[in-house]
Parts: structure tokens; C-alpha cells; sequence
């Protein structure tokens, strides 16, 4: 690890039992039921109305958003989980391994991307900024040697601090 990185406060520990992360919580769950609702009701309606194409990419994507939206409800269950002391942070580490963070793709290039609803392409697009986040703060948590390590050296530390703490708690800038 650097010099730098030595200096480098973690805002993430404290981040994770804070009022923002219950926010950060709450967005999260609240995704989910947004898109189970929409998945059962309008967008089953829409979805069946759409070209061949679009159907078929409809069909794709909806899996990859749930499957997406599952996977960060298990990792915001699992930080909730050790926030109230219900986990260790090692019983924790040991079941977040089955958790996956990482994005699928989303080809917006596809044909019949364009053609998806537009409520449904919003939901893709705000689960893969809150997918942004959460990965982030995991990172920051659980492995802060390896996002130090990805702020380039020649950037301002404080920047990339609050760069961190912006795209984790969704701040604008």
C-alpha cells in the first residue's frame, strides 16, 4: 500500500451504520417491490404488446434487473444484519462470498432496446446506479486496500474521497 493510502480516512465503517446507509437501505427494498409491482402488473401488460425483438430483450433484461435487485437486497440484508448485531462481521464475510455485485452488461445498442417501455428502461437504469453504490461501499468495507488502490495516485485524496462518499450515498456533484 502507498504512503497515501496510509492517510486515507474511511468514511465506509461509519457509513454503514449511519442514517445513510438506512436510506441507502430503504431506496434498495424499495426498488424491489417498485419492480415486482411493475413486473406483475404494467410491464406484464406492455410486455406483450412488443415487437418480437423487444420481447425477447424484455424477457432478458427483466431476469437480469431481478437477478440484480435480488443480489443487492442480499448484500443490504446482510450489512443490516451486522449494523444490529444480529451477524459478525465474519459470519457475514463468510456469506457475502455468495453474494455477486458485479453488473451484466446492458446493451443499450440492442435492437429493440428502444422499444422496451420506458418505465422498465428507468428501472434498469436506477438499479445499475444503486448496483454502482452499493458496490462501492462494499468495496470501502470489506476491502479498502483495493478501492485505495483505485484511485490513481496523481488525484487529490480529499477529491477522491468525497468522489467516494458522493457516488455512495448518490450525492450529485
Amino acid at each position: 500500500m502507498s504512503e497515501r493510502g496510509l492517510n486515507t480516512v474511511s468514511f465506509a465503517g461509519h457509513a454503514a451504520a449511519s442514517a445513510q446507509f438506512k436510506a441507502l437501505y430503504g431506496e434498495g427494498m424499495g426498488l424491489v417491490e417498485e419492480t415486482a409491482s411493475y413486473l406483475d402488473g404494467q410491464g406484464r401488460v406492455a410486455s406483450k404488446m412488443l415487437p418480437r425483438m423487444a420481447s425477447v430483450l424484455y424477457a432478458a433484461e427483466s431476469m437480469r434487473l431481478t437477478t440484480r435487485l435480488m443480489q443487492m437486497a442480499s448484500w443490504l440484508l446482510l450489512q443490516r444484519a451486522v449494523n444490529n448485531g444480529e451477524m459478525t462481521r465474519e459470519q457475514v464475510l463468510s456469506e457475502k462470498n455468495k453474494v455477486r455485485l458485479d453488473s451484466f452488461n446492458v446493451d443499450r445498442a440492442a435492437p429493440g432496446w428502444n422499444d422496451l417501455p420506458e418505465s422498465f428502461r428507468d428501472l434498469i437504469e436506477r438499479s445499475l446506479r444503486l448496483q454502482n453504490r452499493v458496490a462501492l461501499l462494499d468495496r470501502e468495507i470489506y476491502r479498502p486496500q483495493e478501492a485505495a488502490t483505485s484511485v490513481p495516485d496523481n488525484q487529490n485524496g480529499v477529491k477522491a474521497q468525497l468522489n467516494l462518499l458522493q457516488t455512495a450515498f448518490g450525492l450529485n456533484a
